[in-house]
């Protein structure tokens, strides 16, 4: 049987994906705080292609590192794993905040979503325009189209809450002052990230966790996939529409087989079929705590879930380190 015709099995596709998480962060855990972004990033990246090559999937990186030209390794088209298994796609991050890992600073992690072939949109590496809610809300009660007051506004009136009761998590960046400004004349607090959209996309899946109800602005439209993921499995809804700067930045979507370039995508478009996903803490946060170290020891925790189940799990993973390992 051919690997493309290989059945995806998300069950038993997902501790191996749980594995290479973990690992990604296990290498980049000596780098915290060390000032290093390239390197950290690195030794996430070698450790994360290391481990998706002893899967026995014929996968292909949808959303890496950026182009193959930008990239050494796990750059988009690149495949991986042993090559017999099911196709599917890949989307990761191996250290979703390379800054917030050289500075020690919160929610630094591992990120890797895994699809059947096909199923997740080849968003080129440009920006995106991303909106995204928690589960339970209905289905378009904010859109990309509404001002900010507004999504603070119908956001509030769908909870029965006042706007003052709303907390919107915002990527701190000068093009974001006056949507800032704007949400804050609503009442509404904000919770500003310094890098990191992936979790701050999550964040709002786990409201009564992490405080946050809504995610809003531009990033990477590559963290916007990995993002629908996250909410593929968490619920939730999220809102992308790429951004062009120029004409190499429309040629990039051309190549990757965009046409409409003014569409917005839902999360059921941006991950069409049924995906698993897993995340490593580095240096912790609201969403998973850090990398644990002590004497002889270190210890790790993962989510891991699966949208077709809607299974979501904390795993703890704890192993030995040795003598050469605590230089």
């Amino acid at each position: 049987m051919s690997a493309a015709k290989t059945d995806f099995n998300d069950r038993l596709l997902s501790l191996g994906l749980a594995r290479v998480a973990e690992q990604a962060a296990l290498a980049s855990a000596s780098l915290v705080g060390r000032g290093d972004e390239k390197a950290a990033d690195q030794a996430a990246v070698n450790a994360m292609r290391e481990q998706l090559n002893l899967l026995d999937i014929a996968g292909v990186v949808v959303i890496g590192e950026g182009e193959r030209d930008e990239a050494p390794m796990l750059f988009i088209g690149e495949e991986v794993g042993t090559g017999s298994g099911p196709g599917v796609d890949i989307a990761l991050d191996p250290l979703e905040g390379t800054t917030l890992t050289a500075k020690d600073m919160p929610n630094a992690l591992t990120v890797i979503a895994m699809g059947p072939r096909g199923s997740m949109l080849h968003a080129p590496d440009v920006y995106m325009d991303k909106l995204a809610v928690g589960p339970g809300l209905p289905e378009g009660v904010v859109n990309l189209d509404m001002s900010p007051r507004e999504r603070v506004e119908a956001l509030a009136k769908a909870k029965g809450c006042k706007p003052a009761d709303i907390t919107v998590c915002i990527l701190e960046r000068p093009r974001h002052e006056a949507m800032i400004a704007e949400v804050r004349e609503t009442g509404a607090s904000i919770r500003l990230i310094t890098d990191g959209d992936v979790a701050g996309v999550m964040h709002c899946a786990e409201s009564e966790v992490t405080g946050i109800d809504m995610y809003m602005g531009q990033g990477g439209a590559p963290e916007g996939v990995l993002a629908a993921a996250a909410l593929k499995c968490m619920g939730g809804q999220i809102f992308g529409r790429l951004l062009f700067r120029n004409d190499d930045e429309r040629g990039r979507a051309a190549k990757a087989g965009i046409t409409d370039l003014n569409r917005v995508y839902g999360r059921d478009e941006m991950v069409t079929a049924d995906v698993i996903f897993a995340a490593t803490g580095v240096t912790g946060g609201s969403l998973l705590p850090r990398i644990k170290r002590e004497p002889g020891w270190v210890e790790t925790t993962t989510l891991l879930m699966r949208s077709k189940t809607g299974s979501v799990r904390r795993m703890s993973y704890r192993t030995p380190t040795w003598p050469h390992d605590e230089a």
